[in-house]
């Protein structure tokens, strides 16, 4: 789980800012908040981020993306690191990009932090927070490494540490070298955080494919009660050499598919649904279809790219739903724009649906973004599961809790105090310029008037 995370000077956050998971004393929906006993500490299973457009929403998002992708890929030999300061102000470029996480991993609270520029890792830190002391296991600065005590007469550490890059996480190399003492952090970005961008294909279509998985059965079950048109989804299975990839991408893909392996290559066309499977030596590729009904009970097939928006979207956000329902997942999902095409009472219902299970137990989270005011509902929201994203005269992002306004405490509409910009995170639209932009002759004719 999340516990919180902060970010400086990455996109349109210039200042450090803090997103916290962590819950406030507020007795709202209590029952669903995890408590971490050891630590005295409850945290949220879910948060809502609410904003304008260019508020800062993506780009928070984005953050997030960064860091998976450096922890678990890192950069290349001689790469840049492609990291995204902010810049609308000079002095920022020459400062490093910070990241900082506070995790909950099999029970255990770590700090994992990191500060970096386009050339190279400035500075890398993890610590062991336990309920009474924190505990640096290394910490990475000036291009040295320094180890707990526990550790520092490891030879193999120190060996993994010389052969990092400079433009590489030590946290990435050490697994890479086959050192297992920080691997659970290195895997809870790799398997446990999973993100969803507007356009995020269809998660997890593999296990859809196979008839004797859970998931296929369940979404089945599912997809005539949400009444998007389609009755089931199915694999049609097409030659390899027919899938609309690019020729490059069809021969990397003939070297490093192993037998019995199964990946989901990506495609131009976020349309289009594919895996590749090797067989007996042979490249298998199948898409994903759907099957509509029919008034005499038949079935009709359909191409993934003739379902509309709204219908792909749904088929790509249920694996998530999937995911986050069982009670023994520790998934954390963030999902970008989670109203993207739907219709504002199907986004509620998918993450009503998420929340009916959770209790003080489960260990799953659920971060989202969204534009759709209709979720700003304490029914369905505590006050401090609801954030707002916000972009000042400088354009540097920022980040509220609906919690942290006194004003909030007392509202029987927090929906129309947001609206009314009372939390900040609305559009400030100027019609009378667009008016004037759109009739350049009204100026002159008004002059011409007097």
């Amino acid at each position: 789980m999340i516990i919180n995370f902060s970010l400086e000077n990455w996109m349109s956050f210039r200042d450090r800012v803090t997103f916290s998971m962590v819950a406030t004393s507020e007795r709202q929906h209590g029952d669903r908040v995890p408590k971490l006993g050891k630590y005295q500490l409850r945290v949220l299973p879910i948060t809502a981020i609410f904003g304008g457009n260019a508020s800062g929403k993506t780009n928070f998002f984005k953050a997030l993306s960064f860091a998976k992708e450096l922890v678990v890929k890192g950069a290349q030999p001689d790469s840049l690191i492609p990291v995204e300061p902010f810049r609308l102000d000079d002095k920022m470029a020459d400062q490093p990009s910070r990241f900082c996480f506070n995790l909950l991993i099999d029970e255990r609270i770590y700090e994992f932090s990191f500060a970096v520029t386009h050339k190279a890792v400035l500075e890398e830190k993890l610590t062991l927070v336990t309920s009474s002391s924190e505990k640096d296991l290394y910490h990475r600065r000036d291009g040295k490494l320094n180890f707990d005590g526990s550790l520092a007469k490891d030879q193999f550490l120190q060996f993994a540490f010389n052969g990092t890059r400079d433009n590489q996480l030590f946290l990435t190399n050490s697994v890479s070298q086959k050192v297992d003492n920080f691997r659970p952090i290195y895997d809870w970005f790799k398997d446990t955080l999973e993100l969803l961008a507007p356009d995020s294909r269809f998660g997890f279509f593999e296990k859809f494919l196979d008839e004797g998985h859970p998931f296929y059965s369940a979404m089945n079950d599912i997809l005539p009660l949400i009444d998007i048109g389609a009755k089931r989804l199915g694999a049609e299975e097409i030659p390899f050499e027919n899938i609309p990839l690019p020729e490059s991408l069809k021969s990397k893909l003939r070297e490093e598919v192993k037998e019995g392996m199964t990946v989901r290559p990506l495609t131009e066309s976020i349309n289009e649904r594919f895996v590749v499977t090797r067989k007996d030596g042979e490249l298998i590729a199948k898409k994903l279809v759907t099957y509509h009904p029919k008034e005499d009970g038949a079935e009709v097939k359909f191409e993934i790219r003739q379902e509309s928006d709204g219908s792909r979207r749904v088929i790509d956000l249920l694996p998530a739903l999937f995911e986050l329902s069982n009670q023994l997942s520790k998934k954390v999902y963030v999902i970008d724009d989670v109203d993207r095409y739907l219709h504002p009472l199907m986004s509620r219902k998918f993450l009503e649906k998420y929340l009916l299970y959770r209790s003080k137990e489960t260990r799953t989270q659920l971060l989202l973004s969204a534009h759709d005011a209709s979720l700003i509902d304490q029914w369905l929201f505590r006050r401090d599961e609801m954030w707002v994203a916000e972009r000042n005269g400088a354009g540097a992002s920022s980040l509220h809790a609906f919690s942290d306004y006194i004003d909030s405490q007392r509202d029987k509409d927090i929906r129309a105090s947001y609206l009314l910009g009372r939390m900040g995170g609305i559009p400030h639209i100027f019609f009378g310029a667009v008016g004037v932009l759109a009739n350049p002759h009204l100026d002159e004719e008004s002059e011409g008037d007097d």
